[in-house]
């Protein structure tokens, strides 16, 4: 099997990592990748968002299966052009990608689906953003409808803020506050079927404690020892499975990974939001862990073939992957500063280092090209293990100004 991958960051090296541990995967590309990905597959210079570039690329190349990594290709309209070719794709068309291109879309499909989530307006003028905001009361979440690469929602109790961030968008969806503590859970899809993987946890806010602003994710963990038994599988029954009916039942059937961020609340799990693609820094983690070959599971899902009985393996243990992220994230992040340790960092028993915002310079130097710049795995018999390795390994790393959480799942890994 012939595969390309799309995307540049954290979440496409662990894909791309994975992919090259199957047996059936012969040759393995990715556009536009990056460093790291560079030393597993062959990387291609151009805009995943391109439909025609990376359709002509992926005939070029006579690939079997073509793996989109971020949301903005999907909403592009890539998966479209590339199924057209008549090449399989895993991910979903421009259509059923609304799901996370558009909030108000998402809550429409749920709302249908009766899948259990916030109640919440969609707010066109600062008219209606006065009435939510009364409505809800503090603690508000105001969360822009458009792409925003997991940066496009706040949750805050000051009024101010709120309305100050809605002003900045063109349009957003004030929801009620969700208590309880937040899931991730990916489920893959072949537009008529659905099986979950483990889920996971991640940590947005930029500092420990949850401190600081909404990042894209600054460390995740799996397995979750505390959440309560039975949980996918109900997940899987009242958010998946109806969500991927009813955007069947509107001729866009969803092939790909359907992400439901879940908070367990005191009434019951309830959808915080639904996104197109695996998520970041997720992927990292629930990957790891994946025994199945990741390939020929992606390429049953792009053709239809995927059976509901469908038993995926996963290796035992814990993982965990901590953030390293530049000076100034997620603000305005510093780029171009010489990253250092790496060879150290691989060297740690049960951890690698996975490349997000990397770029290398003429001379051949590792260099910060982002915000989130690498995401370290650490692997162990449970989470205390798997943390301790992952920190070690974030030890050797050198970047100028650098900034990561130290409590990445710390509660999780405490008796």
């Amino acid at each position: 099997m012939r595969v390309l991958v799309l995307g540049s960051g954290g979440r496409e090296h662990a894909l791309v990592r994975s992919l090259a541990q199957d047996p059936s995967v012969t040759a393995l590309y990715c556009a536009p990748g990056n460093p790291g990905i560079g030393e597993v597959a062959e990387n291609h210079h151009l805009d995943p968002t391109d439909p025609i570039a990376v359709t002509e690329l992926a005939v070029r190349l006579r690939v079997n299966l073509v793996v989109i990594g971020p949301e903005a290709p999907l909403v592009a309209g890539v998966g479209d052009a590339v199924r057209r070719e008549g090449i399989p794709c895993f991910g979903p068309d421009a259509g059923p990608a609304r799901i996370e291109g558009s909030k108000a879309f998402a809550k429409e499909i749920m709302e249908a689906a009766g899948v259990p989530t916030a109640r919440a307006y969609v707010c066109d003028d600062s008219d209606q953003v006065a009435h939510a905001l009364d409505a809800f009361g503090a603690p508000y979440v105001v969360k822009d409808d458009g792409l925003a690469a997991g940066k496009g929602v706040v949750v805050t109790s000051d009024r101010a803020e709120a309305e100050a961030h809605a002003q900045g968008c063109e349009r957003v969806v004030i929801e009620e506050y969700l208590d309880g503590p937040e899931v991730s859970l990916f489920a893959l899809s072949d537009g008529e079927h659905a099986i979950p993987l483990l889920p996971a946890q991640d940590f947005k806010r930029a500092y420990d404690g949850d401190e600081g602003p909404n990042t894209g994710g600054m460390g995740a963990y799996t397995p979750l020892p505390w959440v309560p038994e039975g949980l996918v599988d109900e997940v899987m029954r009242t958010v998946v499975q109806p969500t991927v009916d009813e955007l069947r039942r509107r001729n866009s059937p969803y092939v790909g990974v359907l992400y439901a961020g879940l908070a367990l609340t005191s009434k019951g799990v309830r959808v915080i939001e639904f996104n197109a693609r695996f998520g970041d820094p997720e992927t990292q983690v629930v990957l790891d862990r994946l025994a199945t070959p990741l390939g020929r599971l992606l390429q049953t899902c792009a053709v239809g073939n995927l059976t509901p009985d469908t038993r995926l393996e996963w290796r035992p243990g814990a993982a965990v992957t901590v953030v390293v992220a530049a000076e100034n994230y997620p603000a305005n992040p510093v780029k171009g500063d010489a990253i250092e340790g790496l060879a150290e960092a691989n060297a740690v028993e049960g951890a690698y280092v996975l490349h997000a915002g990397t770029a290398l310079n003429e001379e051949g130097v590792l260099y910060s090209n982002g915000g989130r710049v690498l995401s370290v795995v650490g692997t162990g018999a449970d989470l205390a293990e798997a943390r301790s390795s992952a920190y070690e390994a974030v030890s050797h790393l050198t970047l100028r100004g650098s900034h990561h959480r130290a409590d990445i799942a710390l509660k999780a890994a405490t008796p």
